[in-house]
């Protein structure tokens, strides 16, 4: 009997053993499938968030790219390309780049200038080689002297009279300073290239002052040349360009360049690259204030520089590129040397235009 119990007792005992194990498994599966469950949850959760900031970011800089003025720009060329595709493309940009339309129209290269006006006139063909705004009316500062010494040669004053410099030829407007001291006595020819050659304020002042009738005819007759010249769009004030009145357009200074060109004295005076001047028995130094003049490089014919705040740096010239006689305007050059910049890139664009066409007729 004690056997019997101790036998039933132990298999009860081994029946709750497997029952409490099967119930521990059972648990750890649900605990171990609810795991990987939110694991997947989470993984897909977390892939989701990753892909909606993804999608966000992409999203943003697509909306910043399209509203660039580039793009827009682009957006628009690309209009009729395909509905299904939209294209956003930046692009860096030239400052005052433009396509030169003359006989590079073949040319897929591009002239890029920083002068604010600029124009390139063919003086055999008339043709414009490259224009920049060249109508826009502006200051010309010192560009003026050149219709100051068209008027004093048109008047057919003694070239070799003295005249002086007087208190009335000192700078009240701008301030600018002189090499020639009040008193200072000189020849009309000399005063003429030292503000031809070094921009000498004081010496084109007393040109215009020392002209018959004074200083009010002088301007009178200055406005009367550039009417003769077709130079509708221009005003001058006084002889020396230091007033903001003088003014021009591109299209007009060529007309007066090519004037200028005419005569002998200006052409002689304006390219002079150096001179030794007697002044009250002192022999001081002057320069040309246009560089290119002392480049071997360049055949100039006609050259004068131009700077005040209001008009920026001014450079016109009458030359012969790439063998062609061409009249250059450069106005409002944004830097000191972006004039000459200006003018040296025309340069190798007609050389290398005209190489190009050369190797074509080859």
């Amino acid at each position: 009997m004690k056997h019997a119990v101790k036998a039933a007792l132990l298999v009860v005992g081994l029946l709750g053993v497997g029952l409490h194990s099967a119930s521990y498994a059972a648990t750890d599966k649900k605990t171990t499938t609810a795991s990987k469950s939110k694991a997947v949850e989470q993984a897909k959760s977390g892939k989701s968030t990753k892909l909606a900031k993804a999608d966000k970011g992409s999203k943003s800089l697509k909306s910043a790219a399209r509203n660039t003025p580039i793009a827009k720009d682009m957006g628009k060329q690309l209009a009729g390309v395909g509905k299904s595709r939209k294209v956003a493309v930046v692009e860096p940009v030239a400052k005052h780049v433009r396509k030169v339309s003359s006989v590079l129209d073949d040319d897929p290269g591009r002239l890029a200038l920083f002068s604010a006006s600029a124009l390139v006139i063919d003086q055999v063909s008339g043709q414009a080689l490259v224009e920049k705004q060249p109508d826009v009316v502006t200051p010309i500062a010192s560009i003026s002297k050149l219709m100051t010494a068209m008027v004093v040669l048109d008047a057919k004053q003694d070239l070799q009279e003295v005249i002086a410099i007087g208190d009335d030829d000192v700078d009240s407007l701008k301030g600018t300073r002189s090499r020639l001291p009040v008193g200072t006595t000189m020849t009309r020819d000399t005063a003429m290239l030292l503000a031809l050659m070094s921009s000498e304020n004081r010496a084109a002042h007393a040109l215009g002052r020392h002209y018959p009738g004074g200083l009010n005819a002088f301007v009178h007759a200055m406005n009367r040349k550039a009417q003769a010249l077709g130079m509708t769009r221009s005003h001058f004030e006084e002889p020396t360009g230091l007033s903001s009145n003088n003014v021009s357009t591109a299209h007009d200074l060529a007309r007066m360049v090519s004037a200028a060109a005419r005569y002998p004295e200006i052409r002689n005076f304006s390219t002079t690259a150096e001179a030794k001047v007697d002044l009250n028995g002192k022999i001081r130094d002057f320069h040309n204030t246009n560089a290119l003049v002392r480049s071997d490089t360049w055949e100039i014919g006609v050259s004068k520089t131009g700077y005040i705040s209001e008009a920026g740096r001014c450079l016109v010239m009458q030359a012969r590129v790439a063998d062609k006689p061409v009249v250059i305007v450069l106005l409002d050059s944004n830097g000191k040397m972006t004039r000459v910049g200006d003018a040296m890139r025309i340069k190798r664009w007609m050389e290398s235009a005209s190489l190009a066409l050369e190797r074509r007729r080859v």
